[in-house]
């Protein structure tokens, strides 16, 4: 953890020792009374806290918060929704790569089983996305949904850009431009588009695009098409 994050309402109770935070502080970074760390607030400031004191159930922790982060880039996520293993690693770099919003939904090649996953159905979605905050030193965490149809997110607003192997004639480098304005990248699910699906983009004023002549696992395809329009737009 590169940042450790807290709720509002976390910050007003001691730690519990049994919490993979505490653990770390006392374990990993060895900190003691007195000590200080680097903490953030849920999408608030970062900020400094220190151990005050420490029991043998629970760490007592003051905080000391800076300026509220700026805005997440307007970029949102549009995925056939993957194996859950698949899925925790999009969380994960996505968030840390900063992106405004994630919508994991059902295509024509996914697996619908997917959905009932435990990491939908137990939370530890939100669990990947904390992790890649504090792996970003950032507080903010995207909007996620999952398990909803394409047709539900497809309208969502700004330039429109769907990944495809297959039908795509142009590089994403060529389509992304610089700026800031709200962009929305569509991925397949791990077997790809159908072509109805690819009818019903092209219909909402997608534009296909690939990342050359290598097919790509998903997860990696995220990354890099992240990768390519952070660097178009100026932000890395």
């Amino acid at each position: 953890m590169n940042l450790i994050l807290f709720t509002p309402e976390e910050t007003t109770r001691p730690l519990p020792r049994h919490d993979p935070r505490a653990r770390h502080l006392l374990d990993v970074l060895q900190r003691r009374p007195g000590d200080a760390f680097d903490a953030g607030l849920r999408d608030g400031p970062r900020g400094k806290g220190v151990v005050t004191a420490i029991t043998a159930d629970a760490l007592t922790l003051t905080f000391n918060w800076g300026k509220p982060p700026p805005p997440a880039d307007p970029i949102t996520l549009l995925i056939g929704l993957p194996r859950p293993q698949t899925a925790r690693k999009i969380l994960r770099e996505a968030t840390a790569l900063g992106v405004a919003a994630l919508h994991f939904v059902r295509t024509d090649r996914s697996d619908p089983a997917y959905a009932a996953s435990s990491l939908w159905t137990d939370g530890e979605w939100e669990h990947q996305l904390v992790a890649g905050a504090e792996q970003a030193f950032c507080t903010r965490l995207p909007t996620v949904t999952h398990g909803h149809a394409l047709d539900t997110v497809i309208a969502s607003p700004g330039l429109r850009l769907a990944l495809d192997n297959y039908e795509a004639r142009q590089p994403l480098s060529q389509l992304c431009t610089a700026g800031t304005a709200a962009l929305v990248l569509a991925f397949g699910a791990e077997r790809g588009w159908s072509a109805g699906e690819r009818q019903r983009l092209r219909a909402h004023d997608f534009q296909f695009a690939h990342l050359g002549a290598r097919v790509l696992r998903l997860e990696t395809a995220v990354v890099a098409a992240l990768a390519i329009v952070k660097a178009q737009r100026g932000a890395m």
